[in-house]
């Protein structure tokens, strides 16, 4: 799998990421949850684990040829807001050996591959709904 770098977060020490894939997917780089409250409140199924992530972190899909990179419609793979204002978002843990190789990646981050589609929907209004699902 290779990867496009869309764009980062940064604070010293910290480094959410998003990438584009070749296979029609995004790489969500985050921290690693590790607080029991929050995965408790979690289905998480073999093989899929959850990062947080700052909610501008998506503003970079605009380098991915989308109009905008605001979230309007919190929906999986987002599966929670926090207190703070991030995103908890779940997926496949990424183990492609190709793709790890292009990150860098400290022990307190891990990441998620998320279809493309399932994150544009996010990007759309949904009528009537209670968007944010806070922590």
């Amino acid at each position: 799998m290779k990867l496009r770098f869309l764009g980062k977060n940064s604070t010293p020490g910290d480094s959410p990421t998003l990438y584009a894939t070749d296979q029609d997917s995004y790489v969500v780089q985050g921290w690693k949850v590790l607080a029991n409250d929050l995965l408790m409140r979690l289905d998480v199924p073999d093989g899929h684990t959850v990062v947080e992530v700052p909610t501008e972190l998506f503003e970079h899909l605009t380098k991915d040829g989308l109009p905008t990179g605001e979230i309007k419609t919190y929906a999986p793979p987002i599966m929670l807001v926090t207190e703070q204002g991030t995103c908890v978002v779940q997926g496949p843990q990424m183990h492609d050996p190709e793709a790890l190789s292009q990150m860098r990646t400290p022990d307190y981050e891990t990441c998620v591959e998320v279809s493309k589609s399932s994150i544009t929907a996010l990007l759309e209004e949904n009528g009537g709904a209670d968007h944010q699902r806070p922590a």
